[in-house]
């Protein structure tokens, strides 16, 4: 185990699971398609006054990835334990802005996804075409392009451009989820990338043979559909079975 050799027994066990979580999660991602290589990232964040998280390392592909090669960074990203991998710049930007700016992001997942990429760069963004659409796109923030995310002072834009919304379409670059938990996290980034999924297959019959949705339904899917109950049903539901089919097709990750 990866840990601070000054933590109680408790804190030390909190920690592990949370790395089992997010190493099961960056296998999971992989194992949905969703990964770019080594380029994306996940996080979540350690309970307790020194504000760290962890990260995946920039040397693994996600189908590899275990809960003991997680790295643990500071918000300035500093590895707080010995390591001997390097964390991808642009992804400590993008993760420690919205650790810092919302207490209720414990885990920020960030996608390339070709479907993503997609709808991030259509003029209209996300549009209310199939139900999982309006369920993701009340939720749904937008943030400009700034380029590759290694300038420091884009953190407090991305929050900003958040605000209190749990998934974000960064233009012209991807997809972006943040969560209670790590199974929060994945269930909004599953949607939100479903609805790009059909969103692109719908478009390639062109955008005036889209059937829209009665007027009003939009409205009434996203009262159905509050943002608090992706943590119920993830902690309840999702993430238990999310977690049993990773370890049939792809166990080992916690360790």
């Amino acid at each position: 185990m990866n840990s601070d050799i000054n933590q109680a027994p408790a804190e030390r066990d909190t920690e592990w699971q949370l790395r089992v979580d997010l190493a099961a999660a960056c296998r999971l991602v992989a194992l949905y398609g969703w990964d770019d290589l080594i380029f994306t990232h996940l996080s979540v964040r350690i309970p307790g006054p020194e504000h760290h998280f962890l990260i995946n390392p920039y040397d693994l592909m996600f189908e590899e990835m275990t809960a003991s090669a997680l790295v643990k960074i500071d918000v300035e990203g500093n590895a707080v334990a010995a390591t001997p991998s390097m964390v991808n710049p642009a992804g400590f930007t993008i993760h420690s802005a919205l650790h810092m700016a919302r207490p209720d992001a414990h885990a920020v997942i960030h996608l390339h996804t070709r479907s993503g990429q997609a709808v991030s760069a259509m003029r209209d963004g996300l549009l209310p075409c199939t139900q999982t659409a309006m369920i993701a796109r009340h939720d749904l923030a937008y943030h400009a392009y700034e380029g590759i995310a290694t300038n420091h002072e884009e953190r407090a834009r991305l929050a900003e451009d958040l605000g209190d919304r749990h998934t974000m379409l960064l233009r012209n670059h991807g997809t972006l989820s943040v969560g209670a938990s790590i199974g929060a996290a994945f269930l909004r980034i599953y949607l939100l990338e479903r609805a790009c999924d059909a969103q692109v297959a719908a478009l390639s019959a062109g955008r005036d043979a889209l059937l829209d949705p009665p007027p009003g339904m939009a409205d009434l899917v996203s009262r159905q559909s509050p943002a608090p109950a992706a943590d119920m049903l993830a902690a309840r539901l999702a993430w238990p079975a999310l977690r049993r089919k990773l370890d049939r097709h792809n166990p080992g990750y916690a360790v």
